[in-house]
């Protein structure tokens, strides 16, 4: 049991660690302002497109390893949304995100309920002991608002099922239909992105690129879902 536990710490530890040199990697390698820029977005846009469509089945199924792996290290949804939505369209890319997402997620609850779980409860048991009675009460429907009115850190979001003890089934289907509406949204303006860019080649300015429906009709699409998140979020995590 002492060498069991040990064994669980060991992984716990690595996994942290690899969490840590990943994130380090990427910002070190890539500025927000850089992968921001319109014209580094500009130039790879033809990049991509081509990718696609030499071969959808092959660039799909590689974008899938990649939301996988960047959700199991701890990432959240939104930068993948808008690559998704951006090279393959609010449609496909939505679904393609969705189901990379939760596909990491389950993993990483796993990972994390096998060789994380103490650390879990010892540090948010007590926070969110509340959720408890919800979860026994109806566990995939209130799992399903849980995972769609948000509210909660990703990251986190996806490991504090552990301490309810949900069912992988429930798991996985809940958060692929949970985040799915809110992925669309931004997968729609990632898609409006794209098609700016390529209506126009000159920069635009922050108002101009506001201004265009395809940017301006998701981005109110996001209020309103955050606006219904938000009253959600005071009947659900209610006392």
């Amino acid at each position: 049991m002492e060498k069991s536990k040990k064994i669980k710490i060991f992984v716990g530890l690595f996994y942290l660690i690899t969490v840590s040199i990943f994130l380090f990697w990427f910002f070190s390698n890539f500025s927000i302002n850089e992968i921001s820029s319109y014209n580094f977005i500009q130039s790879n846009r033809e990049y991509f497109n081509n990718l696609k469509n030499n071969n959808l089945i092959i660039t799909s199924l590689i974008f899938i390893l990649i939301v996988i792996l960047w959700i199991f290290m701890l990432g959240f949804g939104s930068p993948v949304a808008l690559v998704g939505g951006f090279i393959f369209g609010k449609w496909l890319g939505s679904f393609l995100v969705a189901l990379g997402s939760t596909f990491g997620a389950t993993l990483l609850y796993v990972f994390a309920n096998y060789f994380l779980k103490d650390f879990i409860k010892e540090k948010f048991s007590k926070k969110y002991k509340n959720l408890e009675e919800k979860f026994k009460k109806n566990e995939f429907n209130f799992f399903l608002i849980y995972r769609f009115i948000g509210g909660i850190p990703f990251a986190i979001a996806n490991l504090l099922p552990i301490l309810f003890n949900v069912s992988l089934k429930n798991y996985f289907f809940g958060t692929f239909l949970g985040v799915l509406p809110g992925l669309f949204i931004i997968c729609s303006l990632g898609h409006g992105l794209e098609k700016a860019i390529e209506k126009n080649q000159e920069s635009l300015s922050f108002v101009e690129l506001i201004l265009l429906p395809e940017i301006y009709i998701p981005i109110l699409c996001f209020l309103l879902l955050m606006l219904i998140s938000i009253v959600a979020r005071k009947i659900f995590y209610k006392d």
